[in-house]
């Protein structure tokens, strides 16, 4: 009788933890300031844009609840480590410095790097074009360690907790260049305040600064979950959702996805 009792005990608190792990959010880490088209809030204050939609229909794929947790960007992967969050989504790209603290999914998107700067002048992205001046990028970015091998010895280079915050002083004519992701420039110099700029073009890539496209970032012993989001982003492919979701931003031809 009292085996029978340990074996029931145990069954169900088996068949509990199942349950619970099941119903369990996935507690995924957004950063806390808007980055269009990726992710940004609307009107209603909702997270919105190309990279919550590729979560939710991985989310869906996976069938796991998914909740968002605003974290600010400079201490992303810190909440990451101490599992505040379980997964980092902020278009994180894959460098070697960051593999050394934490794991990533298979890459999801790439796209090229720019600088956007005032309207006019030539189209010239060398560091000898932007000697004496100031370029910005946001802090704790691929785009400022960039900033500070290639341009730092002739030009002033400023970081900003948000991308947002360095646009905002390039059209008041505070600084002379932004360097960011492509798209999230196409969105500001296609936006009323950014109407003062243009797309000077792209920097040269650089494989140790750069990395390897933009993945989701996870704890590196969180191997299960890794592999399940690898299985989700390939199913995602298989269907053709990259390229409906990059239809419905526009984004078709613009950034590198994966293909089945």
């Amino acid at each position: 009788m009292r085996h029978f009792t340990t074996l029931f005990f145990l069954a169900a608190t088996l068949a509990f933890a199942d349950v619970s792990s099941a119903l369990a959010d996935l507690r995924i880490g957004v950063a806390a300031e808007p980055y269009a088209p990726f992710t940004s809030k609307d009107a209603s204050g909702k997270w919105v844009g190309w990279e919550i939609d590729m979560m939710d229909a991985l989310c869906a794929e996976l069938k796991e609840k998914c909740t968002i947790v605003e974290t600010a960007w400079d201490g992303i992967i810190p909440a990451l480590n101490a599992k505040k969050i379980d997964v980092i989504l902020a278009s994180m790209s894959k460098t070697p410095k960051r593999k050394e603290v934490i794991g990533f999914s298979d890459s999801y998107y790439n796209t090229a790097i720019m600088i956007a700067g005032p309207k006019g002048g030539e189209k010239d992205v060398s560091p000898a074009s932007f000697a004496g001046k100031t370029l910005g990028a946001q802090v704790s970015s691929i785009q400022s360690a960039y900033l500070d091998k290639y341009f730092a010895k002739t030009s002033t280079v400023k970081t900003y907790q948000t991308l947002d915050d360095a646009n905002a002083d390039l059209a008041a004519g505070r600084i002379d260049g932004v360097l960011a992701n492509g798209l999230a420039l196409d969105a500001f110099v296609e936006s009323p305040q950014g109407s003062c700029c243009e797309i000077k073009g792209a920097v040269p890539y650089d494989a140790e600064i750069l990395g390897e496209g933009v993945g989701l970032g996870l704890r590196k012993d969180d191997t299960a979950l890794t592999v399940k989001l690898n299985a989700g982003i390939a199913a995602l492919a298989k269907a053709g959702a990259f390229d409906a979701i990059s239809a419905k931003y526009k984004l078709n031809g613009k950034l590198i996805t994966p293909k089945p």
